[in-house]
């Protein structure tokens, strides 16, 4: 069966819902379906402190990444009250994402991870979304890099899935297993997590 890693990268005050849902979702197919979907996470220091002040050891660091290892890359957002763009803008990380992109790999990105993606470049006239309350000021922010903004809970253009808010999280994480997978596949971890039912996550429809 193929490979296909996930990077899972986690900027300082990153938002540790967004990032856990990564793991939980790409998990559930990994162990109990048999999908090689292997996940690293990584940071520019061993161990990054989340907005709510959470610290997590990462698997990698920055300077160890090479992109050809990996089929995606996920991007929680988090606060900038907390620093979350002192990393999230550092060229390092925009060059990363450069590269993915370049590649054709996935980009999956919650809420205000889009912006990075966004200050990259990598979104120039394309459609994205990010945080969408607060009378849309972050959409405006957005636009400033040339970004083609939709007000809706979950866009993709491309290889690029961005979202408008923390409880778009699980709904990202489905679409980024189906790109990796199949919607039929993705279909089977939905169910079982009980998507049908809970109709206050009805964002994959």
């Amino acid at each position: 069966m193929e490979n296909k890693k996930i990077l899972v990268f986690l900027p300082k005050a990153f938002e540790t819902m967004e990032f856990c849902v990564f793991i939980d979702v790409l998990g559930w197919a990994r162990v109990d379906y048999g999908h090689n979907l292997p996940v690293d996470t990584c940071g520019f220091n061993e161990q990054v402190i989340s907005t709510f002040n959470v610290p997590v050891t990462v698997d990698k660091t920055i300077g160890e990444i090479n992109v050809d290892d990996y089929a995606a890359l996920a991007i929680p957002g988090g606060f900038g009250e907390f620093g979350f763009y002192e990393e999230a803008y550092d060229e390092r990380f925009l060059q990363l994402i450069r590269e993915f992109d370049a590649k054709g790999k996935i980009i999956a990105t919650i809420c205000s991870g889009a912006f990075p993606v966004a200050k990259s470049g990598v979104l120039k006239n394309r459609k994205a979304t990010t945080y969408h309350l607060k009378d849309g000021y972050y959409h405006e922010r957005l636009k400033e890099f040339g970004v083609n903004v939709v007000n809706e809970p979950i866009v993709v253009d491309g290889n690029i899935i961005t979202s408008y808010c923390p409880a778009t999280a699980s709904g990202v994480a489905l679409e980024l297993l189906k790109m990796l997978t199949s919607e039929q596949d993705m279909e089977v971890v939905k169910k079982l997590w009980d998507f049908k039912k809970n109709k206050s996550a009805n964002y994959v429809g």
